[in-house]
């Protein structure tokens, strides 16, 4: 039972997930931090407030109504996405570019018959004429 255990924690795909997710939660700080400190100053510096979840709150019967917090959310979704994208995506996809221009692609294996014309072009450059 115990070997189970180990060989199914010790697969390559559940190494890499947990990794994963204890990046993902570390790197989600930066970002926290990145729209907190450095994006959200700027809209304050620009329109005046930190935010936009005061914007369109209302009433009705009671029930309080936030529309300019679902906006904030999305707001902060799309800062998010961008900070993922241009401080991580974009530079990795341009290592990734530098790397395979110095890469050639390996050529496709030989079919059977090209393998055959191979080996008689070989024999009659070694000026071996006793090709079966």
């Amino acid at each position: 039972m115990l070997k189970g255990f180990k060989e199914f924690v010790m697969r390559g795909n559940v190494v890499d997930l947990a990794v994963a997710v204890v990046i993902g939660a570390a790197f989600g700080a930066i970002v926290t931090s990145l729209v907190d400190n450095l994006i959200n100053p700027l809209i304050a510096a620009i329109f005046g407030k930190a935010d936009i979840s005061g914007v369109a709150h209302f009433k009705v019967n009671g029930a309080d109504f936030y529309i300019g917090k679902i906006l904030q959310s999305g707001l902060n979704f799309l800062f998010i996405a961008a900070a993922v994208y241009f401080f991580i995506v974009l530079p990795l996809n341009k290592l990734a570019e530098r790397r395979k221009r110095g890469m050639e692609p390996e050529p496709d294996p030989l079919t059977t018959d090209q393998e055959l014309l191979t080996e008689i072009r070989d024999l009659l450059r070694a000026g071996r004429s006793d090709v079966r």
